[in-house]
């Protein structure tokens, strides 16, 4: 479904990039790797990891600067890994699953490094994933939700907390101010609740004092 999106408009003009997640992929390494020791599987291990060494080092850092050290660090580590990859593919049986691995980082060679390109792009989606793991874990009680309305009420509610927690806000504070003061709010300035937008009631009644 994703696929469309990555589609260019009518002008030709690309919306949205794909971002490949490095996770995933370093997921079917390991998974070889564990389940018949094999030594190709490893090294690919081995030099992604390097990549995550990098990453960690410039957690938190400005866009700006996260480009600058991946062009520098990252990028001739990565062009290393495809020529090694493709090298690989000359020795190893095409039809099994390392070979698969290998072909799924080639085949989507330009979504893997998306991220060498700007710097507010993420190696992975791991914090995505993370956002998600509540909804994930509390799947079966979902199934339970008495309707598709209530259903979608329940997805709305998630979404507005997960965004809560990116935003650095405290969920529970959030929802008893909007759900206080939201019957007494403007239809056209609702976007002043979402999260990244809000502001407490009592603080703007301080401001207002």
């Amino acid at each position: 479904g994703f696929r469309e999106l990555y589609k260019p408009d009518v002008a030709g003009a690309v919306r949205v990039r794909e971002a490949a997640c490095w996770a995933h992929l370093r997921r079917d390494f390991h998974d070889i790797w564990k389940g018949s020791g094999s030594t190709i599987a490893r090294e690919a291990l081995d030099q992604i990891g390097v990549l995550y060494d990098i990453e960690r080092q410039i957690t938190g850092r400005l866009p700006e600067q996260r480009l600058a050290i991946r062009q520098a660090e990252s990028r001739p580590r990565i062009e290393k890994f495809r020529v090694w990859c493709e090298a690989q593919l000359a020795r190893i049986p095409g039809k099994g699953e390392l070979a698969k691995a290998i072909r799924y980082a080639l085949n989507r060679w330009t979504a893997f490094t998306l991220f060498l390109e700007d710097g507010r792009v993420a190696i992975d989606n791991n914090a995505a994933e993370r956002a998600i793991r509540p909804v994930v874990v509390g799947r079966k009680n979902y199934l339970f939700a008495g309707s598709d309305a209530g259903g979608d009420n329940i997805a709305d509610a998630m979404t507005l907390i997960e965004s809560a927690k990116l935003s650095g806000l405290n969920p529970q504070d959030y929802l008893a101010d909007i759900l206080a003061r939201i019957n007494d709010h403007k239809v056209n300035r609702l976007h002043e609740l979402l999260p990244w937008n809000w502001h407490p009631m009592a603080e703007l009644q301080k401001q207002a004092a």
